[in-house]
């Protein structure tokens, strides 16, 4: 019996290590994923900057003006 304990508590131990080297594993991926998310959202920040930029430059080539800085038929 006293060897099965032993064995028992080996395995407890090696599950325990095992258990730590997950939780550590876990933490680090999810600081990557909350750098990750932020540079994500700053990038789509830029790329809705850059197309909104677009959008005005291309219609100023095609008609020479934005559509806000047009005044209505009535004035």
């Amino acid at each position: 019996m006293g060897d099965e304990v032993t064995r028992l508590a080996a395995r407890v131990d090696e599950l325990e290590t095992r258990l730590a080297f997950q939780e550590d594993t876990l933490s680090q991926l999810n600081d990557v994923i909350a750098v990750q998310d932020a540079q994500l959202r700053a990038l789509l920040g830029r790329v809705k900057d850059v197309a909104e930029k677009y959008q005005d430059l291309s219609y100023e080539l095609q008609k020479g003006s934005k559509p806000e800085d047009e005044k209505p038929p009535h004035y």
